[in-house]
């Protein structure tokens, strides 16, 4: 097809104008030398991160250990004031999620969180985690890759890459799923390693034992031990003979101090008490009822649908992915006025209010329409007063299949009742005890008689165990007590 003559004038316009861009944005990385691709200012930068922050904090929590946070908040302090980027607003959180993570966003935040804790041996491997999360901030590998994906929609009309969008489920907002989940490399991995091994030794920590890392992501991901698996391995790619590779960079790094840092007994001494897997408290399932001991309820959800506990809601989609219905807290001091600040959402039409009881509880309800960009959706919003919460319960399908769905929804809302039993009420997440070995015995015969013989699989990756070894007196052994295991 023939190419215009304005055509190719616009062309040109562009082509000039993403030239004139390539040479204004590259600059040298202040952490590798080398030049570097970025399309954002330092100060757009720490905003995206900030801006960030908020909703991942709001969605994933914070642990609830002040003297945690602060001991890794001092560590990544002292790591990234020895990094070539000592002046960023740098912030480092634990998380109170269960999942083996970490990770960093633009600007100077970064997480890790309790999953990861759990399953680290030393403070050195803590230093190393940090390390390597602060080198893809220092190495502005975020910004890179988004610079890039910016460039690549030029000519096609597209300003953000990151423009809020509406969400199928109750969750983080469109730019902090984008930073989170933002793949790196595999240059951009070793790079990070290598910034990682670099600010270790500058510590005095002992930098090989961050290789000790990558074996125990690699150990559980085969093993299937860890909750859900290592979510650092769905972000973080992992490159052939990455141990080695660090193991190799670490023997050419100098250390400052003889012997190095390694601080395992201090460390394991600091996750004394560390909630370990998913917290029952915060609501579990039982079959397809799901009970909430904080809140003091209980619903069912539709056989066969796939279910998701999340920080602010929990929620189930059908099999066919045409129908959703979660429960979440309202902000509302009432259950009509929560009703009603959801039916006044934009693209949203509702239907009448009709308050009345539910399950002995006050609840108001509301059918609507609602309609997006791509679909219609039809649903019926319920909410409920209960202990002084507002629990709204929320329905929905695609127009066309509302009709076949909205009896399994009806009678999933309908099941929204008070929790009283006591062994829910009860519960309690499992904790991980830091056990002194008292004699030399068998990891068997301790965990028989620690009546945890149920945990050996958990004990083993915790403490990265094979088969059943002789342990020696004094050896310091992570185990997980109570949760939903040890329930009666």
């Amino acid at each position: 097809m023939p190419v215009g003559r304005r055509t190719r004038s616009l062309l040109g316009r562009a082509a000039a104008g993403v030239l004139a861009v390539q040479a204004l944005a590259c600059t040298v990385n202040p952490a590798t030398g080398g030049r570097q691709f970025v399309l954002m200012t330092e100060a757009q930068e720490i905003q995206l991160g900030r801006d960030a922050d908020r909703d991942i904090v709001a969605e994933m929590g914070l642990y609830p250990d002040e003297d945690l946070q602060n001991y890794v908040k001092d560590l990544g302090a002292r790591l990234a004031q020895a990094s070539e980027r000592p002046h960023l607003p740098w912030t480092f959180r634990v998380l109170d999620d269960p999942l083996i993570n970490a990770f960093a966003l633009p600007g100077g935040y970064i997480y890790v969180t309790r999953g990861i804790l759990a399953y680290l041996d030393s403070e050195a491997e803590l230093v190393g985690v940090l390390g390597h999360e602060i080198g893809h901030v220092t190495a502005r590998h975020s910004v890179s890759r988004i610079s890039r994906a910016q460039l690549a929609q030029l000519g096609l009309g597209v300003g953000m890459i990151l423009a809020p969008e509406l969400q199928p489920y109750v969750g983080l907002a469109s730019t902090s799923l984008e930073l989170l989940f933002l793949k790196f490399s595999r240059d951009d991995e070793r790079q990070a390693d290598a910034l990682g091994v670099r600010y270790m030794a500058r510590l005095g920590y002992d930098p090989a034992r961050l290789a000790g890392v990558m074996e125990m992501l690699s150990r559980v991901t085969s093993e299937g031990a860890g909750p859900r698996g290592p979510e650092w391995l769905a972000t973080h790619p992992n490159p052939e003979n990455r141990e080695k590779l660090i193991l190799d960079l670490a023997a050419r790094t100098p250390v400052p101090q003889t012997p190095p840092l390694v601080g395992r007994e201090e460390f394991l001494r600091r996750l004394e008490g560390l909630v370990f897997g998913d917290n029952p408290r915060e609501g579990f399932f039982e079959g397809r009822t799901f009970h909430h001991p904080d809140l003091a309820f209980s619903v069912d959800f539709p056989e066969g649908w796939r279910t998701a506990n999340a920080k602010r809601a929990v929620q189930a989609l059908s099999p066919q992915q045409d129908a959703l219905l979660l429960v979440t807290l309202a902000r509302e001091s009432s259950p009509r006025a929560a009703v009603a600040a959801f039916l006044g959402r934009e693209g949203m039409v509702g239907g009448a209010i009709a308050e009345g009881s539910l399950n002995g509880l006050p609840s108001a309800r509301a059918r609507f329409r609602a309609t997006t960009a791509e679909r219609t959706l039809e649903g019926e919003v319920v909410a409920v007063e209960h202990r002084g919460a507002r629990l709204l319960v929320v329905a929905y399908a695609v127009a066309s299949a509302w009709d076949g769905r909205q009896g399994v929804l009806r009678a999933a809302q309908g099941s929204v009742r008070p929790l009283t039993e006591a062994r829910y009420l009860q519960v309690s997440p499992a904790r991980l005890k830091i056990l002194a070995v008292p004699r030399s015995e068998s990891l068997s015969a301790l965990l028989q008689r620690e009546g945890a013989s149920s945990r050996l699989a958990a004990v083993r990756a915790l403490n990265r165990l094979e088969g059943d070894p002789v342990l020696p007196a004094g050896f310091l052994l992570k185990i997980p007590v109570g949760g939903l295991e040890g329930r009666p």
